[in-house]
């Protein structure tokens, strides 16, 4: 039988905690969140010797106990508690070879809650090129811990640490130093009002809003008025243990550390000079966007018709091979169609996903948000703001809970709200899909007008996010002020594994989220479709049959279908919001689309699939997949429904509308109110239809 432990990696961010995470676990790991907050759980699992496997929890970064953030109270909450199923039989420190002075910091605070502690000095393989060198047995020695040097791109220590893992009972549990010294009088009698209790962790809790186990946290609040200090006392009993704890690492360092200056490169100087400097870094990072948008377009769209052409072939295959009835065709037109809809963009999604690892994996994304700063400073956001934004052009949702590392509320809230403008993955198909119709061949300045128009979409996204917040930052009275820091992070080239697992993770994460509500809906929508009330619908035939006496048996068929679909029961629907959207150049088949929308942006594509799949009973081998079939949908007078104006207009639509019930509930847990997620759908909502209006009316 196999015995389970709990290892908790903790660390800064930066210091490839997460390449040391993806070198434990592979692809035995899931990403989910902790009760009742929004905050990422990553955890994994990783068979180590003897049969035992450890449930390995890669916590957020975070750069000491004095929590500032709820990522960081995740981390004190979790070493706090003994009774949490999570807590740690031992804690995993990561830190970075060329940082262990401010890495270390929260290395001898986890060694003060007595949990056996093991030290990782990763990125080893730059050691020479920083001319540093390490004497290990000393570090071991001061620092009280087996330490294992490791680096993740050359595969090397992982099986050390694994070994240190395994043997985490033999690691001691004695603190690195003695930091009562601050205040022995308070600590004094802190300890007798609780004689039982670890005196750091009574300190801990009472500096900070944390939970401990059952303990009433009210008693201790008691403690601290009972000893008569204020928050500001407390504050500077903080600063004078962290003085203590970097002379103490500094000692350390002394003797176990030495680094040879000469041998160090200046190669981050040079490109740092180059990629944030006023002119050069933005003409670097618009570049950078061009060649993005290039590959998710172009890239993608072979593979993406290669899909496409297969769904729309396994349809045919089981129409063809299974009984006629309700069940085949509920298969076929409700489910295989839906499905279809949104896994044909897999290809574009994971290219979406691979440029963003590849710049945070680099290093070249913490420049980007330096950067963009003084962009930020000037429509009243932070610095820090960047990151949601660029965040959002995968998903809105974690994008939108990014914004909790803003400390100040106001910049937090106006950065929530703008958010949802930016481009998110989920909107990527629509965009795909009606580009493709309505986008002429050609190219500009090696650029093709697709692609342009693609960059464009998230160009405009980006623009209105940020013209959005200048307005919020001039209604919203609420007085604040700021500060911007950011940690740039050393170079490196990206470590394929990484890069490969993030871009495996988020986009199975995507298309799994997506195809659970694309199946719902493409089955409720298939039977909404296939089903209606009144004369009309039940006796199609032969209400076509008067009115067309002379058509052919398949026309017939095509006629009766269509009849159908409009008496239908979602015909019914498209039908009664075909006034509103009718001037937008949709008609309600799209109106359909719009509707299923707000349960996720995605599900357009798949809706339309399923629509069209219904409303036509014969598939020629010219209209058998998604692309071909809205290419040829035309209104009653023979005009085609996909134009440029009617395309354009759609475009815009769906670039400012918030359709997403997810970000709805995401913006209400993060505001802890239903005011902002209200108003922002009614302004978005707003916004888009004005638009798509204005688009359609001056096109056509």
């Amino acid at each position: 039988m196999s015995k389970q432990i709990n290892v908790a990696l903790i660390g800064n961010p930066n210091t490839g905690k997460t390449s040391v995470f993806n070198a434990l676990t592979g692809l035995n790991q899931k990403v989910g969140n902790y009760p009742g907050i929004t905050v990422d759980k990553k955890q994994g699992v990783c068979k180590l010797a003897r049969g035992i496997k450890a449930h390995i929890i890669d916590l957020p970064g975070t750069y000491s106990l004095n929590a500032s953030s709820l990522d960081e109270n995740v981390v004190i909450e979790l070493l706090l508690n003994k009774n949490d199923k999570d807590f740690p039989d031992v804690a995993v420190v990561v830190t970075d070879v060329e940082n262990l002075k401010r890495n270390l910091l929260i290395f001898t605070q986890i060694k003060d809650l007595e949990i056996p502690t093991l030290l990782v000095i990763n990125m080893a393989d730059r050691m020479s090129k920083k001319g540093i060198s390490l004497d290990i047995e000393t570090l071991e020695k001061e620092l009280n811990t087996k330490i294992a040097l490791i680096s993740t791109r050359k595969n090397q220590g992982i099986d050390i640490l694994k070994e240190y893992i395994t043997n985490y009972r033999t690691l001691s549990t004695q603190a690195c130093l003695n930091t009562v010294d601050i205040d022995k009088a308070y600590f004094e009698s802190l300890q007798r009002a609780f004689p039982n209790q670890l005196l750091y962790k009574l300190w801990l809790v009472i500096t900070q809003d944390v939970n401990f186990g059952k303990i009433n946290r009210q008693e201790f609040k008691t403690v601290a008025d009972f000893k008569t200090k204020r928050d500001a006392d407390l504050k500077r009993l903080q600063q004078k243990e962290t003085i203590k704890r970097y002379q103490f690492i500094n000692n350390v360092l002394k003797k176990g550390q030495a680094i040879d200056l000469s041998q160090a490169t200046d190669l981050r100087i040079k490109l740092d000079r180059i990629l944030t400097h006023k002119v050069w870094g933005y003409v670097i990072f618009f570049m950078v966007l061009f060649l993005m948008f290039q590959a998710v377009y172009d890239w993608a769209t072979y593979p993406s018709d290669l899909i496409d052409k297969g769904f729309a072939s396994l349809a045919d295959w089981v129409k063809s091979t299974l009984p006629p009835g309700a069940f085949t065709n509920l298969l076929a037109d409700g489910v295989i169609a839906g499905i279809g809809g949104i896994v044909v963009f897999i290809p574009p999604i994971a290219f979406l996903f691979l440029f963003i690892a590849l710049l945070e994996e680099s290093g070249y994304m913490s420049r980007v948000v330096f950067l963009m700063d003084n962009v930020m400073r000037r429509f009243g956001l932070s610095g820090k703001s960047v990151v949601p934004l660029i965040s959002g052009n995968a998903c809105a949702v974690p994008a939108v809970m990014a914004a909790r590392n803003i400390e100040n509320w106001k910049e937090r809230l106006i950065t929530i709200l703008v958010t949802p403008f930016t481009t998110c993955s989920a909107r990527l198909p629509v965009y795909v899909i009606i580009i493709a119709l309505v986008i002429p061949e050609g190219n500009f300045i090696g650029m093709s007008y697709k692609a342009l128009t693609l960059m464009g979409l998230y160009v405009i996204g980006f623009v209105t996010a940020i013209f959005s917040a200048y307005i919020l930052n001039k209604i919203l009275k609420i007085k604040s002020k700021s500060y911007f820091v950011i940690e740039m992070p050393g170079y490196k080239l990206p470590l394929f594994k990484n890069v490969a697992l993030a871009v495996f993770e988020k986009t199975k994460t995507f298309i799994l989220e997506a195809g659970k509500i694309i199946l719902a809906i493409s089955i409720v929508l298939w039977v909404l479709a296939s089903y209606g009330p009144g004369d009309n619908f039940s006796n199609a035939e032969a209400i076509v049959k008067t009115q067309n006496p002379l058509l052919s048996k398949i026309e017939l068929e095509d006629k009766v279908a269509a009849h159908k679909l409009e008496h239908s029961y979602i015909g019914i629907v498209g039908k009664a919001i075909e006034p509103v959207i009718k001037p937008l150049g949709y008609d309600w088949k799209i109106g359909i689309g719009l509707v299923a929308s707000f349960a996720a942006r995605e599900v357009f594509v798949g809706t339309l699939a399923t629509i069209y799949s219904v409303g036509s009973a014969n598939d020629t081998e010219d209209e058998d997949t998604i692309k071909s079939k809205m290419a040829a949908e035309v209104h009653k007078n023979g005009e085609k429904v996909f134009t440029l104006a009617s395309g354009i207009s759609l475009l815009l639509f769906y670039a400012f509308a918030m359709q997403c019930m997810s970000t709805l509930a995401i913006v209400k847990r993060e505001t802890n109110s239903w005011k902002w997620p209200i108003l922002q759908l009614v302004f978005m909502s707003g916004i888009a239809y004005v638009a798509a209006l204005i688009a359609f009316q001056f096109l056509k």
